[in-house]
């Protein structure tokens, strides 16, 4: 950062100021910085709910269609996966719509208010940016004040964007900003959840972390209590201690209840509070919660390279086994309630879930292993990208310095992450398994269902060597890796509305190996994308040991 961009960052002068001063000018500096994340977030949540709906036309062009989706909304497991269900006996598109899709764009939403604020605050101390914007006049809470501001703005902005898109569509305008303002809420609380998380951890990864977790816990107490109210007993009350909760509690296009919003308001301005205080009790680029001192002598198993990379991988490793086996389990749970609610389902949602060969269970666990697979393709590019990291923030010259060669580096690092994918997928197999067992009462499940997802290694494989020859020629590309996974999601989740000509399907290296137990495995596919991997994986290394540090091609 230059000296013009700092004094433009606070006010010149030597007086002290206030505890914000300086938020104006970082406000600007933070804009400028998310040029590009800003209206991606901004217009990417809009054009999500725009898809959605447009494949909602597709799916119901009847009436018999849209009735037809009754059957599995006002189930447990359309509870869980969707929400409570508003106005679901009197089913119409865009009750559906904000009732069932909007869950996934509330999630969204809830991730970029903790994603922006973490990066703006905690992430700025830790590359020590933040040190030098407050060497100048710039007060201690104006650095939090000022990604707060910006969150706020692009909560308001997604809102406004959300309720025209859908009152553009022809539906009710009320309902629309209503449901607009819903996504906003959410982005706000986890904002503000965000903001006390940044206080905790000197790290920005954990603090990133401990958000995120509250973002699944505010998932997971909202869909046991809809399932609660669906099932008309239970602990319905547990809706009400999630922010996600909160915002679905306005039922758009039902009940167009204001009031729940105003819990979202109230709990995002408790915590910033909180956050204000909690930063006002620690040393500036520590944390309240210290890290856990280190032996004074490493271990001899870690001399190697190899053994060094997986110590940095192996808490992220831990964290995704837990999440993949128990969200295995609980898609696998609901693996019959599933079937008896699609009994009547229009056909192109069946197509959807993968049952369009009539076989509807082995659609779903095919479908299934293709969903797992993707989620693991997150964790090989964030891995990936956590290589960007060590690189840039000054670690990994260190090693590089000692007899460590670039290409045991980065290989090292690879060969940790290629391990961890079928780690990754056996344990995600293994809790879907046996879920959908205990769900159906078919053990044999296990088996077809551990094919299924260890089938799609390969093609994740080639995502990580995509991802590491992005990131070995020309870092700052990398991002464009997710295009891939975004097109292999779109592909294999809505083909058949879409209608995907299969020279366009076969883009995505997950439509390849065959979606078991529904489809056969295809030998030949497992092979090439194999191959395929380790040639990109090898260019990756011969580029990074061509390319300066920290600097890319």
């Amino acid at each position: 950062m230059t000296a013009t961009t700092l004094d433009r960052a606070a006010p010149a002068g030597t007086g002290t100021g206030t505890a914000v001063t300086g938020t104006g000018g970082l406000l600007r500096f933070m804009l400028r910085r998310d040029r590009i994340r800003l209206p991606a977030w901004t217009l990417g949540l809009p054009l999500l709910m725009t898809y959605f709906a447009a494949a909602l036309d597709t799916i119901a062009q009847t009436p018999e269609d849209l009735a037809g989706l009754t059957a599995f909304t006002s189930s447990p497991a359309g509870a869980l996966f969707g929400g409570p269900g508003f106005g679901f006996d009197d089913l119409t598109i865009e009750r559906f719509l904000a009732g069932q899709y909007g869950l996934y764009v509330l999630i969204g939403a809830g991730l970029m208010g903790l994603l922006t604020v973490v990066r703006h605050t905690r992430t700025e101390e830790r590359t020590g940016r933040a040190e030098l914007v407050r060497a100048n006049v710039v007060g201690r809470h104006a650095q939090l004040t000022a990604a707060l501001t910006l969150t706020a703005v692009m909560a308001v902005l997604v809102a406004l964007l959300i309720g025209v898109m859908m009152a553009g569509r022809g539906f009710d305008a009320g309902g629309s900003m209503l449901f607009g303002a819903s996504v906003g809420a959410v982005a706000l609380a986890f904002a503000g959840i965000a903001a006390v998380t940044v206080q905790l951890s000197e790290y920005p990864r954990a603090a990133a972390g401990l958000a995120g977790a509250a973002l699944g816990a505010a998932f997971v107490l909202r869909g046991l209590g809809d399932m609660a109210a669906v099932q008309g007993s239970g602990p319905s009350w547990l809706s009400w201690l999630s922010p996600i909760g909160w915002s679905q509690q306005t039922a758009a296009y039902v009940h167009d209840r204001w009031w729940p919003l105003a819990v979202s308001l109230a709990f995002a301005a408790a915590t910033a509070v909180i956050g204000y205080v909690l930063s006002a009790r620690r040393d500036f680029g520590a944390g309240l919660v210290p890290p856990r001192p280190g032996s004074p002598r490493a271990a001899s198993w870690l001399a190697g390279p190899f053994a060094f990379a997986f110590r940095l991988h192996r808490a992220s490793l831990i964290g995704w086994s837990g999440a993949l086996l128990v969200a295995g389990v609980a898609y696998g749970s609901f693996t019959q309630p599933l079937l008896d609610g699609f009994e009547n389902a229009p056909e192109d949602l069946v197509e959807v879930m993968g049952g369009g060969s009539g076989d509807l269970l082995a659609g779903y666990l095919g479908m299934m292993g293709l969903t797992m697979a993707l989620v693991v393709g997150v964790y090989a590019v964030l891995a990936v990208q956590s290589l960007r990291a060590e690189e840039t923030e000054g670690r990994a010259e260190p090693v590089l310095a000692t007899s460590v060669s670039r290409t045991a580096w980065i290989g090292s690092h690879l060969a940790v992450v290629a391990l961890g994918v079928p780690w990754l997928l056996l344990v995600a197999a293994a809790g879907m398994g046996v879920g959908a067992a205990a769900s159906t009462g078919d053990a044999g499940l296990l088996g077809d269902v551990l094919v299924g997802h260890l089938a799609h290694t390969p093609a994740v494989w080639l995502v990580l060597a995509a991802a590491a020859l992005l990131y070995a020629a020309a870092p700052r590309t990398l991002p464009v890796i997710w295009v891939v996974l975004g097109y292999g999601l779109i592909a294999g989740y809505f083909a058949p509305i879409l209608e995907l000509p299969e020279s366009v399907l076969r883009l995505s290296p997950f439509e390849h190996v065959g979606e078991y137990p529904l489809e056969d495995v295809s030998v030949v596919a497992v092979v090439v994308l194999t191959v395929l991997a380790g040639a990109f994986a090898q260019v990756a290394v011969a580029a990074f040991r061509r390319r300066d540090l920290a600097g890319g091609a």
